[in-house]
């Protein structure tokens, strides 16, 4: 499934400048996607923008070269695994049963699961490292043990693009890379994955291509190798960024510099 944005402009009630101004870019099936930029420089609002979920004041959202307003709301869900940054949850939940509902899309709230729904919740339980929590309540869990519940009810949905904002906040530096692995799998066998991150050095070692976004416009965007320059990231994150090589794979290594 390919993902587009067409000169998506979005503006959010109060004034002020876009959020999104003139922002274009392409994530094609099998290829791992990532959106970088400072706080505030609208990558969340592009991936509701993305989704659906926020309005356009011009510009184009496209799924499979179709409007992302021509489907219908179970078509996307079906189809897309979504992860926003942030999630409440308001009453009592297992963690198996959080992960049981990314198969709703597929069989409804009141079916009885079938044993491919339930063979697709042990695989995401088992592929985010959470099957031993799987009879705890949500609420009990750590921060990074409910963001690993949350990609996993994603995953159990078993769909053909995944768009995850911020998936490794909360993390250790294993289920960080375990889920960055897993992603960039996901990607080689054909999904089309759409990664929001601050993990600039992370991302430069799964990415297929980037966009840089600064304050609603886009600064760079391209291979992980034409986007992590210093130049363009000292300039858009306002402060001193050094960029090497690393040796064994050739992908950028980045490092912010402490100001003298």
């Amino acid at each position: 499934m390919k993902i587009e944005a067409d000169a998506i402009v979005v503006r959010y009630a109060g004034g002020g400048p876009p959020a999104l101004d003139g922002v274009s870019m392409e994530a094609l099936p099998g290829s791992l996607y990532t959106v970088l930029g400072p706080n505030g420089s609208g990558k969340s609002t592009l991936m509701r923008a993305l989704l659906g979920t926020v309005a356009l004041e011009s510009g184009r959202a496209l799924l499979d070269e179709r409007s992302i307003g021509d489907w219908r709301r179970g078509e996307v869900a079906r189809v897309v695994g979504a992860v926003a940054q942030t999630e409440s949850i308001a009453f009592p939940l297992t963690v198996r049963e959080l992960v049981g509902m990314g198969r709703y899309p597929h069989v409804g709230r009141l079916s009885a699961e079938s044993d491919a729904d339930r063979a697709a919740v042990a695989e995401a339980l088992i592929a985010c490292d959470v099957t031993d929590l799987a009879a705890r309540d949500v609420t009990t869990l750590s921060g990074g043990e409910f963001q690993r519940a949350r990609i996993a009810r994603a995953l159990a949905q078993r769909p053909v693009a995944l768009m995850l904002d911020e998936p490794t906040a909360s993390l250790d530096i294993r289920h960080q890379m375990a889920i960055l692995e897993l992603l960039r799998l996901s990607a080689d066998e054909g999904m089309t994955v759409l990664l929001v991150t601050h993990s600039l050095d992370l991302a430069a070692q799964f990415s297929d291509r980037m966009l840089l976004l600064s304050k609603g416009r886009v600064a760079a965007e391209g291979t992980p190798a034409n986007v992590l320059r210093e130049e363009i990231l000292t300039r858009v994150y306002g402060w001193p960024i050094s960029v090497a090589r690393d040796p064994d794979t050739g992908a950028p290594r980045v490092a912010p510099l402490r100001r003298q």
